[in-house]
């Protein structure tokens, strides 16, 4: 195999396809990125076995081949050359040679046989959704899956495809969003996905805030992603996700309106007292005051302020997790924050004062037990 191309092409695409490579493996081979250079096309290809991605390269092949190389090193000798022109020439036992103006740089390749496969993805059915509601719904929602693996189902964001909406949900026990786009209607695949947040979060740094057509591919184990000049496949979570609609309180007839920046502030600076494991801040709501206040009796520290708001409803001394109550907050749209609340063991409701009329979003969050 012999071809050459930009420094800049060659780093842009490394860059993306570093994404699907492991840190750490126990298959030396998934360190790699297989290279595929044909009269036609030049494919280059990135796994960690659970998310895979394929893009192109435009160069100027002399002699077709492929062969599977270190990403890494290729990255990192890619990132240190000033813009140049870069000829890559790959002999018959896998030795990998890279001219530039510069030099010539050495490394050692595997062979492209040992290279994982692509699922086959022939058995999936097909929909497409705009690039900036795919962004706008993953944004809302990702933030509160969960990190524990004991829990595979949680560990995605369930994404319920029909002909009139789009609804997506995801929750780590503590915090769930519910967030339906009524502006969706799928012409193709409709039906429940669990999709992992890996190729989620990925999809938010490809996704442009624009109106281009992202197509997906919904087969039985896995989806498919196509964008521009990039496809994205990744496992789905063969698990069934909780019933959501059974924690979300009808009930919570106490009301917390307030700025949403002012609440945040506070809530950031009070938690710098709070206890370093439970992260526990308490709020102290009546007609009269809304007093948010920490103390950790360990160190004897604590922290209280009063912030502007208007409370209904009998007075409520309720605790929560800090990180967790910044993050829902910050994930309210507008300036104003409406909370919905019941008692001190039930769960709360975040909302914006006005929402669009598209878009329908609920987030909860559930209280801790505050200390005596």
């Amino acid at each position: 195999m012999k071809f050459s191309t930009s420094k800049t092409e060659l780093q842009n695409v490394l860059q993306k396809l570093s994404k699907a490579v492991p840190t750490r493996s126990t298959l030396p081979i998934l360190g790699c990125v297989l290279f595929e250079a044909s009269e036609e096309k030049t494919v280059l290809r990135a796994t960690d076995l659970e998310i895979t991605i394929i893009t192109e390269i435009p160069v100027s092949i002399e002699e077709p081949g492929s062969a599977a190389i270190p990403l890494k090193t290729l990255l990192d000798v890619t990132n240190e050359l000033p813009e140049t022109r870069i000829t890559l020439i790959v002999d018959s036992n896998n030795k990998i040679e890279l001219r530039t103006e510069m030099g010539v740089y050495d490394l050692m390749g595997k062979p492209a046989e040992e290279f994982p496969s692509i699922p086959d993805t022939s058995d999936g059915k097909e929909l497409s959704l705009g690039s900036r509601l795919f962004k706008s719904v993953i944004e809302s929602t990702v933030f509160a899956v969960s990190r524990d693996d004991l829990k595979p189902a949680l560990t995605g964001v369930l994404f319920r495809f029909n002909a009139k909406n789009l609804t997506a949900v995801s929750t780590d026990g503590h915090r769930l969003v519910k967030h339906i786009r009524k502006d969706f209607a799928s012409t193709g695949f409709t039906g429940d996905v669990i999709i992992p947040r890996k190729f989620l979060n990925y999809m938010t740094l490809q996704l442009a805030g624009d109106d281009e057509t992202v197509g997906l591919v919904v087969g039985e184990n896995h989806m498919t992603a196509v964008m521009d000049k990039v496809t994205v496949l990744t496992r789905t979570i063969d698990e069934r996700f909780p019933d959501y609609e059974s924690v979300i309180p009808s009930d919570n007839t106490k009301k917390l309106k307030t700025n949403k920046s002012d609440l945040s502030g506070a809530i950031r600076r009070v938690s710098i007292f709070s206890n370093k494991t439970t992260r526990q801040v308490a709020f102290n709501l009546s007609d009269k005051q809304c007093l948010i206040s920490t103390e950790d009796p360990e160190k004897s520290s604590k922290a209280q302020e009063e912030i502007s708001a208007e409370y209904t409803g009998e007075s409520l001394t309720i605790g929560y997790n800090a990180e967790y109550l910044k993050d829902v907050i910050n994930h309210v749209s507008g300036e104003t924050v409406i909370i919905s609340l019941n008692t001190p063991i039930s769960a709360a409701l975040f909302s914006p004062e006005s929402a669009d009329e598209n878009i329908e979003s609920t987030m909860l969050l559930m209280p801790i037990r505050l200390n005596d």
